[in-house]
């Protein structure tokens, strides 16, 4: 009887996971704010009650796919702006198969962080808007470390921190294009994505002249 209290707690998480598992599913052919509670039950197996033990609507839901598909990547991010002993040319690099290796593992999040930045959801929307903007700051932090950064202003490296999350954004929804596509077509992906950052990378360097 003493671990009746775990098992249930381990049930609800189970369950509340599957209602997560069951929505991205979903969100794979339809937008959040076309989705009803009593779709995701019915893929889950549950009773439409059930799903308020675990969200109080689909937009709370949604914030929770949010959380699912952006907050654990924050180490990533700092490991593909860190400064490190890279030259400019394998940080890109570097960068490039991050997003392309987390974009072929979790294909349905990236769509669905897609799609939502601007969907019709204010919740999910803003959300997004928050976990972009912790991204920013910390890669705003990062490029502060490094040498080229020294007479910038608070300013302008907040503003080339948002260009690099806009960018990284830009590269995943370019690579979930073409997951599918033939292996050139692939390859001329990942030369665009590398361009682009060398060409913000330019950018960069010159911006102080």
């Amino acid at each position: 009887m003493s671990h009746t209290p775990g098992v249930r707690q381990a049930q609800k998480r189970k369950t509340r996971q599957a209602l997560l598992d069951a929505a991205l599913g979903l969100l794979e052919e339809q937008s959040l704010s076309s989705l009803g509670l009593r779709e995701v039950t019915r893929a889950v197996g549950v009773a439409p009650t059930a799903f308020y033990r675990h969200f109080h609507s689909t937009a709370d839901l949604g914030v929770a796919l949010v959380e699912e598909a952006l907050g654990s990547l924050h180490p990533m991010i700092r490991t593909t702006m860190s400064p490190g002993e890279d030259d400019e040319e394998e940080r890109i690099a570097r960068a490039v198969e991050l997003i392309a290796g987390h974009v072929a593992a979790h294909p349905a999040h990236v769509r669905f962080v897609a799609r939502e930045r601007h969907g019709g959801v204010q919740p999910v929307r803003r959300a997004i808007r928050e976990q972009l903007a912790r991204f920013a700051e910390e890669v705003k932090a990062e490029l502060a470390t490094d040498a080229s950064a020294a007479g910038w202003s608070e300013t302008d490296l907040r503003m080339l921190a948002g260009l690099y999350v806009d960018q990284m954004l830009i590269t995943a929804s370019l690579f979930l294009e073409t997951l599918d596509a033939p292996e050139e077509e692939r390859r001329r992906a990942v030369e665009t994505a590398r361009r682009q950052l060398r060409l913000i990378s330019i950018g960069r360097a010159h911006w102080l002249d």
